[in-house]
């Protein structure tokens, strides 16, 4: 029967009722079985019925795809000087491109969760082992797990393999953390679990690992004896997650309470979304000014065609009588279309063949990532990975890195340096010597001031560790360094400790209780009785929770020592005990038994009772473990810093853990002032939480912000005072989520001013999703800055989809992070170079195509409006279809893509020793506006130098030989040829390095146009109704002037970019190098070597020119 608590709980709107075996408690009454949802995961974007609209709609809110679709159609459907091919042909293949590009991800997501899916478990449905699906389980049903195996869904431990209850998990793939924890069984729970009729009441999912509410509550029914209600609180301890992995236990049975899309694992699932670069918006910007530009053209030669045509004799000359239909036609109608074909004429001033470049250079460009030799790994025999080639020039932008702890900073090796025991510090060393004034042994502990003290304290490293072997890592090393000094843990059987002595002797301990380790006691203890009757409370954890707790006198003894072992980076534990006399074992053991049946404020009620047992405790000694870095982990954070990046540490970890290696990385140096805004500090009995967090942020604001001297940047190196900021999970909720919204604004706000003025962030004991949170709040603050995260398990994954760039690193801890990021390295120092040398060159890359592309196509149109002025606004084109065709496909669009992918405006082992050089581009500073209306002018002023250049040349009609006249299409081809000269040839004056390739293309190139040229107009081709420039390249260049004009054009063109280049002095460092003491060569521009080499040309036309114009003079 169930009590009339738990009835109370059944109406909870925020609880559910789970039935064991989905089998009602209660035979009398009709049971309607609850609704939950399937164990299916689902991270897939597309389904093979949604993705054709699906897509086509994504790609068409871009705003250049919906533009040139809008062109095509008006193409199709009006009459325009140019075919829709043009338009259509490009599109199209951007379109496909992408389209398949993003097929195949989701493919593989789909593969992902097919695998998962589809994996075989097994489930006890009427007292048989049956084997399903994993995502056949419902809520209710009874699985079973074997050792090595992940659970398949969230479970109630019911049932386990070993004697005591217990089983041993691993939950690196959630939070990190890779040691073992112990769960346990409900107690009193019935042995056959066929004979097992219970019902479970618990909350309704939510995503926070380490907070469970303390609502689970068991009723148990025996089918042939009286009706029992019994009923037993559950907590964390009893729940296994899904994704994490069975350890040390050969079997075990659970309930399914949370399946699907409704486990932790899955609500820390942040889904991954498409991610766009900073380039793509500055793209978007300035195709809205070209756009801008091309519509007032448009409108210009709208309004002046019909002014023009107002005049007598204009609208219809006699060589050009209107139809009947022209006549009947609408004016309105008229001037919109004319408005469209003025719009299709100028169409090519928007760059199509920049995004099927940009696909191409992205593309091309991560293979580089991939070949790079300094990122193959030679212990797992890979190399690095691209995921998203989208992204590339996102890796020199990066303001941001929020990086993991447990195997990203660190390889969660954990090695015992020395202890200090009473006073006196112990090292494991071939030598001894005098340090601080305290002694120091090696070999065995034996002789230096108290073997009871001793051996006092190693028992204690062997006891105070959770009862079993591999509990974590840092145990692990206590373990091991115990074993050094004589005293071994042989393990935990039926809740007896055994130690073999130093003296060979077997040592038992009865295990009564264990005090687990919270974030707000730091510190765990356990309490043994030995075989003499005694019962000891031996504790350890973090100095600033023990030494309240203990005589004053024996603190300062330690002190210097914990302090000295901290800085260096170390992870330091204070070690203490406590004899319990009858009364007041029989006291906390009731208290205890107490608080953990407790349904309502258990965590608390726990808490009290630990408070009151580890009082009047006796400090032993301290110990300091290594956490061993990453190879060059602390180089690379330093050189990170040094470009300006700001790092955050986030990390499941414990508060004390991942400060010893924030202070190992660097990232905390000894003269940094920790602000530290975690549950500790919020704890304050004179005011409640969130008026204690008010006074801290204002307090650290104060500090951190407003006291700080204006134009003062904080840095890791500055002389100013610098500050850390420290914040864990608990504190963070009451941040973002606090009752009053115009305070959590507030808070928020603060929160972000003091971090974004600290040299470094920890964020410890962090659920993946608030590991997201945090990275989308700074992604989201003032100025948008660009973010990147870096981790190795599956608890990373949410902050690797939410930030810009996601980095997985190929670690121990799964392949899930590699799966889901942008990109991924095998160790953390590949990020140095991934971001100092590729991500500085693909941004300066992309970011010259881009506003090259916009020049060129600057230069190619205006000419052509300006053209609409001299031939009465007839839409009347200035170049050949064939040369609109192929201007942008193939005379220019091979050497700005060779550039893209090879140059090299400063070495990679400059840009590698000189971090500095990343600010230079911070900010998208090569694509900003400054830098675009420059290249707009430029192309403006090219424009207008090749028209008006080439109208000059024509102010004389005669310029062949024979006295024949050029006609339009010879004045198009001229200007088309300075034209594609002069871009392709300012490619060569921007070019610092120089390869085979780019010699190839860029001459290449140019020496294809001519003989394009010649062939196009050369050869009667069948297939062309007309022939506009049959033999007009040839008889182009028979002509002296034409030569003279095209060449001095070129220059003139270039003359200013020339002369600024030589002047300037290119053998000199550049601002930002002033700091190299050597310059290579293959840096060097050719800037000076071109001009030279046009010396003697100069010299030659400038003594024609008088030729010229006697010639120009006798023509007339």
């Amino acid at each position: 029967a169930i009590t009339d608590t738990q009835n109370l709980l059944c109406r909870r709107v925020d609880s559910r009722t789970i039935y064991v075996g989905r089998q009602p408690g209660s035979t009398n009454e009709a049971f309607i079985p609850p609704k939950f949802c399937d164990n299916r995961i689902v991270s897939s974007k597309y389904t093979v019925w949604n993705f054709l609209p699906k897509n086509l709609f994504e790609q068409f809110r871009r705003i250049a795809n919906f533009y040139f679709l809008i062109i095509f159609l008006v193409q199709v459907i009006v009459d325009t000087p140019t075919s829709p091919v043009t338009s259509g042909l490009p599109l199209f293949f951007v379109i496909t491109v992408t389209a398949i590009k993003q097929g195949y991800e989701d493919w593989l997501r789909h593969k992902a969760d097919y695998e998962v899916n589809k994996y075989r478990v097994t489930v006890l449905e009427d007292g048989r082992r049956i084997s399903k699906e994993s995502e056949k389980i419902k809520v209710g049903d009874v699985v079973e797990v074997v050792e090595d195996e992940t659970f398949p869904c969230d479970l109630i431990l019911l049932q386990s393999s070993r004697d005591d209850g217990t089983c041993f998990v691993t939950t690196a793939s959630l939070d990190g953390e890779s040691n073992h924890k112990t769960h346990y069984t409900v107690p009193d729970i019935e042995k056959d679990l066929e004979m097992l009729c219970a019902t479970i009441e618990c909350e309704q999912p939510q995503p926070d690992l380490y907070k469970v509410c303390s609502l689970y509550s068991i009723s148990v029914t025996k089918l042939f004896d009286a009706l029992m209600g019994l009923c037993r609180s559950l907590g964390p301890e009893n729940l296994l997650l899904k994704g994490a992995t069975l350890k040390n236990t050969k079997k075990i049975c659970g309930v399914a309470v949370y399946t699907g899309m409704e486990t932790k694992m899955a609500l820390n699932y942040q889904g991954k979304s498409q991610k766009r670069s900073a380039v793509e918006k500055s793209i978007n910007a300035f195709l809205l000014v070209y756009l801008c530009i091309l519509l007032s053209k448009a409108l210009v030669c709208t309004t002046l065609k019909y002014v023009w045509q107002s005049k007598p004799g204009q609208d219809e000359p006699w060589y050009n009588e209107k139809t009947p239909r022209e006549k009947e036609t609408n004016l309105y109608l008229k001037m919109f279309t004319d408005f469209l074909s003025f719009m299709v004429l100028f169409n090519f001033i928007i760059p199509v063949s920049m995004y099927v470049t940009v696909e191409m250079q992205k593309f091309l460009g991560s293979l580089f990532i991939t070949w790079d030799k300094d990122f193959f790994d030679p212990e797992i025999k890979e190399g690095a990975l691209v995921n998203t080639s989208d992204l590339n020039e996102e890796l020199g932008q990066v303001e941001y890195v929020f990086t993991d702890k447990t195997g990203t900073l660190t390889q969660n090796n954990m090695e015992f340096i020395e202890c200090c025991i009473d006073g006196f510090q112990y090292t494991y060393r071939d030598t001894a010597s005098e340090l601080d004034g305290f002694c120091v042994t090696d070999g065995p502990v034996n002789s230096c001031y108290s073997d009871k003290k001793e051996e006092l304290f190693l028992r204690a490293l062997c006891l105070c560790q959770g009862g079993f072997i591999a509990s974590s890592p840092d145990e692990i090393a206590l373990v091991k360094g115990a074993v050094r000094y004589g005293f071994t843990f042989l393990g935990l059987e039926n809740k007896v400790m055994k130690i073999l002595n130093r003296n060979k002797d077997v040592e038992m301990y009865e295990l009564l209780h264990v005090l687990n380790f919270d974030p707000v006691r730091r510190r765990m203890s356990v309490i043994v009785r030995s075989r003499s009757g005694d019962t000891l409370l031996f504790c350890k954890g973090a100095d600033a929770s023990i030494f309240p707790r203990v005589r004053q006198e024996e603190v300062e003894r330690i002190r210097m020592h914990v302090d000295r072992n901290a800085k260096e980076g170390y992870r330091t534990l204070c070690v203490a005990y406590k004899y319990l006399s009858a009364e007041e074992y029989a006291q906390a053991d009731a208290g205890l038994r107490e608080a953990r049946l407790a349904l309502q404020d258990r965590e608390e009620k726990l808490m009290a009772v630990y408070n009151q047992v580890e009082t009047g405790m006796s400090l032993i000694g301290a110990t300091a473990v290594e956490d061993r870095l990453q190879e060059e982990a602390a180089e690379t954070m330093e050189s990170l810093q040094g470009a300006g990046i700001k790092i955050w540490v986030l990390t499941g970890d414990k508060m004390e853990t991942a400060k010893s290696t924030c202070y190992a990385c660097r990232l905390f140096q000894r003269n940094t002032e920790l602000l530290e805004l975690t549950v500790r500090t919020l704890e304050d009995g004179r005011m409640r939480r969130e008026a204690r967090l008010h006074e801290l942020l204002i307090e650290y604001h104060k500090k951190a912000v407003q006291d700080v001297p204006p134009g003062v940047t904080r840095s890791w190196c500055s002389d100013s005072q610098d500050y850390g900021f420290i914040i864990d999970g608990a504190s963070l909720s009451m941040v973002l989520n606090c009752s009053h919204e115009s305070n959590s604004s507030l808070y928020k706000n603060l929160f972000l001013q003091i971090c974004q003025n600290c040299t470094a962030v920890l964020c410890c004991r962090m659920a993946p999703l608030q590991k997201a949170q945090i990275v989308k709040m700074v992604k989201n603050s003032k100025g948008s800055p660009i973010t990147l995260s870096i981790g190795d398990g599956a608890n990373d994954v949410s902050m690797i989809l939410e930030a810009h760039v996601g980095i997985g690193i190929k670690g121990k801890e799964g392949r899930q992070a590699v799966r889901n990021s942008d990109y991924a390295i095998p160790k953390l120092k590949h990020l140095k170079k991934l971001l100092l040398a590729h991500g500085h060159l693909y941004y300066v890359r992309i970011a010259h195509l881009v506003q090259y592309f916009f020049y060129k196509n600057l230069c190619f149109i205006l000419p052509q409006f300006l053209y609409q002025f001299f031939c009465g606004y007839s839409q009347q084109p200035l170049y050949d279809a064939a040369y609109l065709t192929m201007y942008n496909i193939c005379f220019t669009s091979m050497p700005i893509l060779a550039y893209s992918l090879l140059e090299q405006h400063i070495c990679i082992d400059v840009l590698l020793e000189n971090a500095t050089l990343y600010r230079a581009i911070a900010k998208n500073a090569m694509l900003r506006w400054g830098p675009f209306i420059k290249w707009t002018l430029q192309g403006v002023f090219h424009g207008l130098v090749f028209f008006f250049g080439v109208r000059y040349l024509f102010s004389n009609p005669a310029l062949q030989n024979n006295g024949q006249v050029f006609g339009n299409w010879s004045y198009g081809t001229i200007v088309f040829t300075v034209l594609v000269f002069t871009v392709t040839l300012k490619l060569a004056l921007d070019t610092r390095h120089w390869t085979w390739l780019n010699h190839f293309v860029i001459w290449g190139s140019l020496a294809f146009y001519v003989v394009f040229s010649f062939f196009w107009g050369g050869i009667i081709w069948p297939f062309l109704s007309q022939q506009r420039l049959c033999s007009v390249f040839a008889k182009m260049l028979s002509s002296l002037s034409v030569w003279l004009v095209i060449i001095l054009l070129i220059l003139l063109s270039l003359l200013p970019e020339i002369l600024l280049v030589v002047f300037r002095n290119p053998f000199a460092p550049r601002p930002r190098q002033v700091q190299f003491k050597h310059t290579h060569t293959h840096c060097t521009p050719i800037s000076l070597f071109f001009f030279l080499s046009l010396l003697p040309t100069l010299q030659y036309f400038s003594s024609t020119v008088a030729v010229f114009k006697l010639n120009i003079y006798y023509c007339l």
